[in-house]
């Protein structure tokens, strides 16, 4: 790696053809110098072979590619040991979509550099910052970082928040065998963790707007996980995750 690639974005994608090279380019684009590690769940729309023909353009862009779908949380973990064993310091997740702001990288690099263990794009810290969303969507989101908040005491507004930077360390700290979810529920779950063994997380407010290409892959189950999962982590004791 250069010296300026300690730097990673993990994009996870499943057949996201409409927004993957307008993402990448976007990425590669901006002022401060990332790395992306795109985590392609065997999509059949062509996802994978759209990036790697881009990576004849650009030597900072990894594939990992994964025989098939299980879950978010599964292709994160996988992207995650993969940036570990690259040794890249600084370690982004955030979706294909749009949905986030690919210029906030450089605030929640920042906010990491600033002291910050984990920084977490967040549309609730100032108010409600969700653009395009039913009402419907805003409500079960914005209460379920409530709910989640009041039973695990963890002082995070926005709780499901899926565009965050970790440092090294922290992923390095956790026994990623013994995390358990894979949607939503996985977003919480490695916040909490992060939280309980000692790591300073840091809200950085967002604007988060919702896709206009492309399918959403959220179901009732993984909705149901999340909010169903903060009661199992509030029992778990902390030293299970400990690496």
């Amino acid at each position: 790696m250069s010296a300026l690639s300690n730097r990673v974005v993990v994009i996870p994608t499943y057949n996201e053809k409409e927004n993957i090279e307008k993402m990448i380019r976007k990425v590669f684009s901006l002022e401060e110098y990332f790395e992306v590690l795109v985590v392609d769940d065997n999509s059949p729309d062509g996802t994978g072979d759209i990036v790697r023909n881009l990576q004849k353009e650009f030597s900072g862009l990894h594939l990992l590619s994964r025989a098939g779908k299980e879950g978010l949380g599964k292709a994160y973990l996988a992207a995650f040991q993969w940036a570990l064993d690259h040794n890249y310091e600084f370690i982004f997740e955030m979706d294909c979509d749009f949905s986030h702001n690919p210029d906030d990288l450089i605030r929640l690099y920042q906010a990491c550099v600033d002291g910050a263990d984990v920084a977490i794009g967040s549309r609730y810290v100032t108010g409600v910052n969700v653009v395009n969303w039913p009402m419907s969507r805003v409500m079960l989101s914005f209460f379920g970082s409530v709910y989640v908040r009041f039973i695990s005491r963890m002082k995070v507004h926005d709780a499901t928040a899926g565009f965050k930077c970790y440092r090294s360390q922290v992923l390095n700290s956790i026994n990623f065998d013994k995390i358990r979810f894979k949607g939503y529920g996985f977003q919480i779950e490695m916040k909490y963790v992060s939280w309980k063994l000692g790591f300073k997380l840091k809200e950085v407010p967002i604007i988060f707007t919702d896709r206009t290409e492309g399918t959403s892959k959220i179901s009732k189950n993984i909705i149901a996980e999340a909010l169903f999962g903060v009661m199992k982590l509030k029992l778990s004791s902390v030293k299970r995750y400990r690496k």
